[in-house]
C-alpha cells in the first residue's frame, strides 16, 4: 500500500477528497434543514425517496432495495404509515402482501421541501457568487459529475 502523502499529486488528490466529502456533508445538512425533514430517521427518508423515485412497492421489495431485513423495513414502513406519509393497499397478485405508496399529503410535502431546497440554493448562489464565479461553479459541477460517473 502506498502512502499518499509521499507524492505531492496524491497528497493534493487526498486533500481534495477530504474537502469534498466534508463539504457534501455540510450541504446535505443544510438541505435537510431547508426541507423540514424534522424527526424522520435516515431509513425513513430513504424509503420515502425510493417510493418517490420508483413508485409503490412491497415491504419485501423495499427491504431488498435498501439492503435491510424485511422485519426492519416493516417497522420503518409502519412508522411512516402512523405519520400519514405512506398508505398501503392489498397486492392484487398476492393478498398476503401490501403495496405501499406515498400519500397525497406526503407527495405535496416532498414537492414543497424540494422547492425550499432549490430556492435556498438559488438565492445562496445568486447572493454569494459573481457571474464569473457561477461559471466556475458550473465547470466544477461538470468535474464532480465525471468523478461520480467514473
Amino acid at each position: 500500500m502506498t502512502d499518499h502523502h509521499d507524492n505531492p499529486e496524491d497528497a493534493q488528490a487526498l486533500a481534495l477528497a477530504t474537502e469534498i466529502r466534508d463539504l457534501i456533508g455540510q450541504v446535505k445538512r443544510r438541505l435537510r434543514e431547508k426541507a423540514g425533514i424534522g424527526d424522520l430517521t435516515m431509513s425513513q427518508v430513504a424509503v420515502l425517496s425510493r417510493l418517490d423515485r420508483d413508485g409503490p412497492a412491497t415491504v419485501t421489495h423495499l427491504a431488498r432495495a435498501e439492503g435491510v431485513r424485511p422485519q426492519s423495513m416493516g417497522a420503518t414502513v409502519a412508522a411512516l404509515e402512523t405519520t400519514g406519509l405512506v398508505s398501503g393497499t392489498p397486492d392484487p397478485n398476492d393478498g398476503r402482501q401490501t403495496i405501499w405508496a406515498l400519500t397525497p399529503a406526503c407527495k405535496e410535502w416532498i414537492r414543497v421541501g424540494r422547492a425550499a431546497r432549490e430556492d435556498w440554493l438559488f438565492h445562496a448562489i445568486q447572493k454569494t457568487l459573481t457571474a464569473v464565479e457561477q461559471d466556475q461553479l458550473a465547470g466544477s459541477i461538470g468535474l464532480l459529475k465525471r468523478i461520480v460517473d467514473a
